[in-house]
């Protein structure tokens, strides 16, 4: 007979020897690492790795390792022609078709690419379809080995948009992209086939690229960097019908690229014009520079004005940018890293000094013609300077702090080589040029256009009710607009309209580099001696009115 007491015992035992058999929990599995069934491809693995395409988005995440997946689906056709398994795979970001094809054919192949079905061969009757692979018939006579058959696997993959076969080089923030994110896979049995005496053609069929775009037939080199990137090494690119032609002298996994039209001949025009016109700049400004020393020196009244403190200071800031574009642009990739980082650094502070003194120059600007009113600033000046050049520092020291700048390089349509200069490194670094450089200048551009507006709406409205008439007012408000557009930084807004066309890229490098004659001649008309007949004189007196407010 079992007792209370050793009945519990048992029970006890029991328990004890049941927690010991447990096994440990599972941590959840993180399919985008890659690391987990790297060489499974069932339906249930495909689609796991298939999420990564999306999920993949940034750059450096712990969470994907790109280099890992990129690896499965390009083994993916190796399998299918090991395999043997499957003939056809449909599924929303797969298309693929695996055929036996005899090496004794008298007539060139043609597949169908449509991306929307599976590939399928096109019969001697048919139309050729917009989308499609010529295999040349001498494509099977030149394969190695003496083999009266073989395996071809045609595959149509959706990348997505994430950062799965993208590369380094189309984070550059410059449009770059996949076009419409679909690569297209050839494979033959377990071989290498490389240097084609004829090659295979893979039309793409597409809309016509915006004008200042180009597309380039690609392949992905997997000897490039540790995860690979796009090459155009063995592939040409024509223009056919309907749309762009690759003919390719090896099989992979190809691809469009679209990229900017910036070949060599266009960068170094454009150049040339920037660094031109920074020049021209240069010589306006310090002269700028001078004159405020002059009559600084000869009217007294002139010590406490703070317009033209706020004037010469942007274009001081102008004036070093322009200088430090022309160290980099004529140094170029010259240097030690940390040289390189310097120089991007600097470039990189200057231009957030002339984004912030063109909205002060807004602000200022909101403060004599808009508010008018209760604009008492202890210090103001001071104040404004130590926005004007210290905001800038605080970012670039953060930006730095994370290692953002570097070698950029410009590629022409052929990824060569059309301009190197120290910025912001590529990969990553892009996003911290998105924020600090691209939102920075949004921001300050579109304050700065508000204001003009109003002071626009104010001059063509309220002066013409109140002014006397005067023969040529019209004019003299047009020129006093376009004087104060110089000082806010509107021909930097030129630069959102040159997707347009290669021609708004000129205008935009040409006008831009001027900002600083502009700046010297608005300057000039305001404070020389003849202030009183010039188109300028109320802003003056404004400007005159809002120092003696200060003192």
């Amino acid at each position: 007979m079992v007792t209370p007491r050793g009945l519990g015992s048992l029970l006890l035992l029991l328990l004890l020897l049941t927690s010991g058999q447990e096994k440990p929990t599972e941590l959840p599995r993180n399919t985008c690492l890659g690391s987990n069934n790297i060489d499974k491809y069932d339906i249930l693995n495909l689609n796991d790795k298939a999420s990564c395409f999306t999920k993949c988005r940034q750059w450096g995440s712990d969470s994907c390792n790109v280099e890992n997946l990129q690896r499965y689906w390009l083994n993916f056709e190796a399998h299918l022609v090991k395999e043997g398994l499957m003939e056809k795979v449909n599924m929303p970001f797969l298309k693929a078709l695996v055929q036996n094809l005899s090496t004794n054919t008298a007539e060139d192949l043609y597949f169908s690419l449509k991306p929307s079905q599976i590939p399928r061969q096109v019969m001697k009757d048919e139309d050729k379809p917009p989308d499609r692979v010529r295999l040349p018939k001498s494509f099977f006579r030149s394969l190695p080995g003496n083999r009266s058959e073989v395996r071809l696997a045609v595959t149509i993959l959706d990348i997505g948009s994430g950062t799965l076969f993208k590369g380094p080089h189309l984070g550059l923030g410059d449009g770059s992209s996949v076009l419409n994110n679909h690569l297209v896979g050839l494979s033959v049995g377990q071989m290498r086939v490389t240097k084609l005496a004829e090659p295979l053609e893979i039309v793409f069929s597409h809309q016509c690229p915006p004008p200042n775009m180009t597309l380039t037939c690609v392949f992905w080199d997997v000897t490039k960097g540790p995860t690979g990137d796009w090459a155009s090494e063995g592939c040409s690119t024509e223009v056919v019908p309907e749309g762009t032609m690759c003919c390719c002298d090896h099989l992979t996994f190809f691809a469009l690229l679209l990229r900017p039209t910036l070949d060599q001949s266009t960068v170094h025009i454009l150049t040339r014009i920037s660094q031109a016109g920074c020049g021209v700049s240069m010589i306006f400004l310090a002269f700028t520079t001078i004159l405020y020393a002059v009559l600084r020196l000869s009217r007294q009244r002139f010590r406490s004005e703070d317009a033209p403190k706020i004037h010469v200071a942007l274009g001081g800031s102008l004036f070093l940018l322009n200088l430090a574009f022309l160290v980099n642009v004529g140094s170029g990739s010259k240097g030690s890293d940390a040289a390189c980082w310097a120089r991007g650094a600097v470039f990189h502070y200057f231009l957030l000094c002339a984004f912030t003194w063109m909205g002060l120059e807004a602000f200022h600007l909101y403060l004599l013609a808009i508010r008018v009113f209760n604009t008492y600033f202890g210090h103001y000046f001071l104040k404004l300077s130590l926005v004007g050049w210290g905001l800038p520092a605080l970012i670039v020291i953060g930006t730095g702090s994370a290692n953002s700048y570097g070698l950029y390089t410009i590629r022409d349509r052929e990824n060569r080589t059309s301009l190197e200069l120290c910025w912001f490194r590529e990969g990553t670094a892009m996003y911290a040029l998105y924020i600090t450089v691209h939102g920075y200048f949004l921001i300050t551009f579109l304050f700065g256009m508000v204001v003009l507006a109003l002071v626009a709406w104010k001059i063509f409205t309220l002066s013409g009710a109140t002014a006397v008439k005067e023969r040529g007012q019209n004019r003299k408000k047009v020129l006093t607009i376009l004087g104060l557009s110089s000082l806010v930084g509107v021909t930097w807004g030129l630069a959102i309209f040159t997707p347009l066309g290669l021609s708004t890229v000129y205008i935009f490098a040409l006008f831009n580099s001027l900002q600083g004659v502009f700046i010297c001649c608005w300057f000039t008309i305001l404070y020389l001696p003849s202030q009183s007949t010039t188109v300028s004189s109320s802003t003056a007196r404004l400007d005159q009115a809002h120092s003696a407010s200060q003192e």
